[in-house]
Formats: C-alpha cells, sequence, structure tokens
C-alpha cells in the first residue's frame, strides 16, 4: 500500500485506494495529522496531508489567509471524489469544501459551523504570541509549553535557527485565518450538505453543547476522555471511528 511520505516539503502522502484528505486544525501542520494517516494508509486508502497555508513548512506568510484561499488550496489536491476528514479549523475548512465539489462525505474532528460572540482570534493571538521564543532547546521549549499532547506535537515541529527554537507559523497570521471562522456561523452550508459526515467530539472539548445540539449531525461520537485534540489525545481511538464510518459507508 506504500509508506506515508513527504513528497514535498508542505504535504505528505500515501497508500492506494479511495482518497482520503486530512486538514489539520489552526497552528498544527501536517506531522501531526500523521498517526491517522498512517492508519488510514494501512486500512486501504491513499492519504493526502498538507500543512496548510501560514502553518507548518507552507508559506509563512501568505497574502491571502481567507476561507476561500484555504478551500481553494484543497479544491487543488482532489484529484478525485474524496473523503474529507478535519480537525478544528481544518474541519471548518474541510465542511465548506464538501459544500463547493462532490465528495465521499465528510469527517469533523471537534469542528463546528463556526461564528463567534466574543474576540477569540486576539484571545489566540496573544496566546501565541506570549510563547518565550526562541526557544533556547527543546528542554526549554517543553518547560514553557507543558507535556500534553499538543505540546508534544508543536515541540516536534519546531522551526531551528541560529538563535534557537522556533514555532512554524506567526501569531497574527494566525488570528487573520482564524476571523474568517469566526467571523459567522454557517448554518446554511451545514443544512446544506447532503454528504455523510460524522462529528467527532472530545468529552472536554471546546465545540459548545449548543452548537452540537443543533448541528444534530445524523453521526457523532463523543471520545471520553479526551480534549480539543481528539486526534492526538485519543489516536487509536479516532482512528478505528474513521475507519469505521469511511468503511461503512461505502458498502
Amino acid at each position: 500500500m506504500g509508506a506515508l511520505v513527504r513528497i514535498n516539503p508542505a504535504l505528505l502522502a500515501g497508500g492506494t485506494g479511495p482518497l482520503v484528505v486530512i486538514l489539520h486544525g489552526l497552528a498544527g501542520s501536517a506531522a501531526e495529522m500523521a498517526p491517522l494517516a498512517s492508519a488510514l494508509v494501512e486500512g486501504g486508502y491513499r492519504v493526502v496531508v498538507p500543512d496548510q497555508r501560514g502553518q507548518g513548512h507552507n508559506t509563512r506568510r501568505p497574502a491571502d489567509v481567507s476561507r476561500e484561499a484555504y478551500v481553494a488550496d484543497v479544491l487543488e489536491l482532489l484529484d478525485e471524489p474524496a473523503w474529507l476528514v478535519g480537525q478544528s479549523m481544518g474541519a471548518h475548512t474541510a465542511m465548506l469544501t464538501a459544500a463547493e465539489t462532490g465528495v465521499r462525505g465528510l469527517v469533523m474532528i471537534e469542528g463546528g459551523v463556526g461564528g463567534s460572540t466574543d474576540d477569540y482570534p486576539e484571545r489566540l493571538r496573544a496566546f501565541f504570541a506570549s510563547w518565550a521564543v526562541p526557544f533556547a532547546d527543546v528542554e526549554a521549549a517543553r518547560s514553557f509549553l507543558g507535556d500534553r499532547p499538543i505540546a508534544d506535537a508543536w515541540i516536534a515541529d519546531l522551526e531551528e535557527r541560529d538563535d534557537g527554537l522556533w514555532p512554524r507559523f506567526d501569531p497574527d497570521v494566525l488570528k487573520a485565518a482564524i476571523t474568517g471562522v469566526a467571523a459567522r456561523a454557517r448554518w446554511d452550508v451545514w443544512r446544506g450538505l447532503t454528504v455523510p459526515t460524522l462529528l467527532i467530539l472530545g468529552e472536554h472539548g471546546s465545540v459548545p453543547s449548543a452548537e452540537v445540539a443543533r448541528m444534530n449531525a445524523e453521526h457523532s461520537v463523543v471520545v471520553p476522555g479526551a480534549g480539543h485534540d481528539v486526534h492526538l489525545d485519543a489516536p487509536a481511538e479516532t482512528a478505528r471511528l474513521v475507519l469505521g464510518f469511511l468503511a461503512a459507508q461505502s458498502r
């Protein structure tokens, strides 16, 4: 079936079979989705996992970070009807993409319809701007970021420069990118979806319960003990759920 490999600086791919595109969340990268991608490759799927613009090994400061730009990037990867799997902001992008073109189905991991009643894009910017960078070494990064699975992913993806270790994103770019998600709730898009959709949530996740109830997804699972980063907090269970859903919907 073929191993998962980095075919260019900003793209992981591998496997044979039906296409699955996996989209990471804000401040993430393809690398953190690699365990899920590898499980899908082993399960008989062809998987493509991009570093999305402004993050990872993609263009650090792109001119356009609109929702339309992120969707256009995904559309360029689709050479056949695909399954779309996204986490958080990546789930929002996957949902918008599914509304734009024919896909086999959609998996949203801790993803919602967007919209905000507070200024969470600024809160996120402030958090990432608070990082004491450059980190002198991995130990310094660990001391600051902690030992949660998401911290492991951030640390593994740090860029080594002459003066130390830096994240592969800029806080102001992240704020601009997530602002498009926060701008309005896309209930019209959600209600218009006609493809099979699975919503995977963490027991301690971030999608508001009222929003989850209103989404009323046909297929919805809550993963016990997991937070917003379900794919990192419970990687084996996430892979099992995704593989099971894809198999069930392919019968």
